[in-house]
């Protein structure tokens, strides 16, 4: 039996603000001066911190009702965004803003190829033609900045690599997300990051601090509005929508990334950019368009 159960908000709103949120992530990452592993560990912990009173207020007891396979699943989503981080992150040491955020975003090719084996979704020839116009919008963004040697591909290699984790991350979480709260699911799994980071961070002989007081800013900074506000609204999502979705959406990053770059890094903008931003919206716009396809993934749940 099927019922209809709407949200509050229809989930593409917050989808938009995560989008807008995570698009920042990049250059706090860039202006920060710690090491990669180093800023992505106090990215988690100063966010599990700033959740910590809501959750032992009001969510705790629900830890308790996890099965073993949602804390299986919450540990490996949680194992695999600390990772994510750390060669996002690293990425941005050796290439551009624009060529790293445009490889990490390119999640489309992994979360259809994940949902069809995992959930067994469906891809309509919309749904591909749509994921392929705003990848080749990405790819053409950086045409210009790709390089096939030295430290521009090894930072490029990182940024695809993180795109792979990333993709998994959620492809576990769109799982879990179903039978957990918003608040218990970001918090066990941002948790598990942190532990992850830190081990991590330890092993690697990487300082804990001391840091520049602008290094810390831009710490919270990312806790705050990429972490708190961007991927906590992505998580909130799966409930009511797949993987695709929320991929396809983050293709729109690049655009902003890019833009905030020129302003911030003076990283130029070149002609190919600007025509591939307007052929990722595109494409996004031709998924959205897609309705029908999605009014199941968006209203309809099992009971």
């Amino acid at each position: 039996m099927f019922k209809v159960e709407r949200p509050a908000i229809h989930p593409y709103i917050p989808i938009i603000i995560g989008v807008l949120s995570v698009a920042l992530s990049a250059i706090f990452v860039k202006l920060a001066t710690a090491d990669a592993g180093v800023i992505a560990f106090y990215r988690m912990l100063f966010s599990v911190i700033i959740m910590l009173p809501i959750f032992l207020y009001k969510y705790k007891k629900e830890v308790l009702l996890l099965s073993k396979r949602d804390w299986i699943f919450s540990a490996i989503a949680g194992v695999f965004l600390a990772f994510h981080f750390i060669l996002w992150f690293e990425s941005l040491n050796y290439t551009s803003v624009a060529s790293s955020t445009v490889l990490v975003t390119l999640q489309p090719i992994f979360a259809f190829i994940g949902t069809y084996f995992f959930f067994k979704e469906k891809l309509s020839f919309k749904t591909l033609l749509s994921a392929a116009i705003a990848i080749a919008g990405s790819v053409i963004i950086s045409w210009g900045d790709f390089k096939l040697s030295g430290t521009a591909f090894y930072g490029d290699m990182l940024a695809l690599a993180g795109c792979a984790l990333i993709t998994t991350y959620l492809l576990f979480g769109q799982d879990v997300r179903k039978r957990l709260t918003l608040i218990t699911y970001t918090f066990v799994v941002y948790s598990i990051s942190t532990i992850t980071l830190f081990f991590y961070v330890l092993l690697k002989g990487e300082s804990f601090g001391p840091y520049p007081g602008a290094d810390w800013f831009w710490f919270i900074l990312l806790a705050l509005i990429p972490n708190l506000l961007g991927h906590t609204l992505f998580n909130w999502a799966l409930k009511w929508v797949s993987t695709n979705v929320i991929s396809i959406a983050i293709l729109f990053e690049p655009v902003g990334a890019a833009i905030l770059a020129f302003y911030v890094f003076h990283e130029t903008l070149s002609a190919s950019q600007i025509t591939g931003g307007i052929i990722v919206i595109a494409g996004i716009l031709l998924f959205v368009v897609d309705m029908n396809k999605l009014k199941d993934k968006l209203f309809l749940k099992k009971t």
